[in-house]
């Protein structure tokens, strides 16, 4: 089980093991659903994984209020297996735990390559790209998101 820490200021705080990959997942989690599983997954293949989960003010910075509250997604995010570390990702621009992590990995599915997080994304490909670190993006899953659940439990949507 992973714990949702606030006190991991650098890389070195994570206690990684020689030779250990650490892979970044930023995430809002608001509704878990399948495809946040299919991106997890995926990051486990590569190494540790390290979800940046994002706060309220930073969710509600491109999406409306989330259903939970930060502690309350860091405790579903935390109990996922293969999770190890959970820290706050407080805006869109993921360049501040990019720096401060260095990870190896940082994965994040096809669909920010357009909308609101498209420039945020070529940004954290030229980080990562500063030391050797790659962006994995697996094909998003198709048929499922937070946001149509959402219209869905408000009856905005066909089920």
């Amino acid at each position: 089980m992973a714990e949702a820490n606030e006190e991991y200021t650098c890389r070195e705080d994570l206690g990684l093991s020689e030779g250990e990959k650490l892979v970044y997942v930023p995430m809002a989690a608001d509704i878990v659903h399948p495809g946040h599983i299919n991106i997890l997954r995926k990051a486990r293949e590569l190494g540790k994984v390290m979800v940046g989960l994002f706060t309220d003010d930073a969710i509600r910075s491109y999406k409306p209020e989330p259903y939970m509250d930060y502690e309350k997604r860091a405790i579903v995010i935390s109990e996922i297996a293969g999770v190890a570390y959970v820290v706050p990702q407080i805006s869109k621009d993921y360049k501040p735990n990019l720096r401060k992590f260095r990870p190896e990995y940082m994965v994040h599915g096809t669909d920010w390559r357009e909308g609101p997080l498209a420039q945020v994304r070529q940004e954290a490909i030229d980080l990562m790209a500063e030391w050797g670190g790659q962006v994995v993006e697996p094909e998003y899953t198709q048929g499922i998101s937070s946001t149509e659940l959402k219209k869905k439990a408000k009856g905005e949507a066909k089920a």
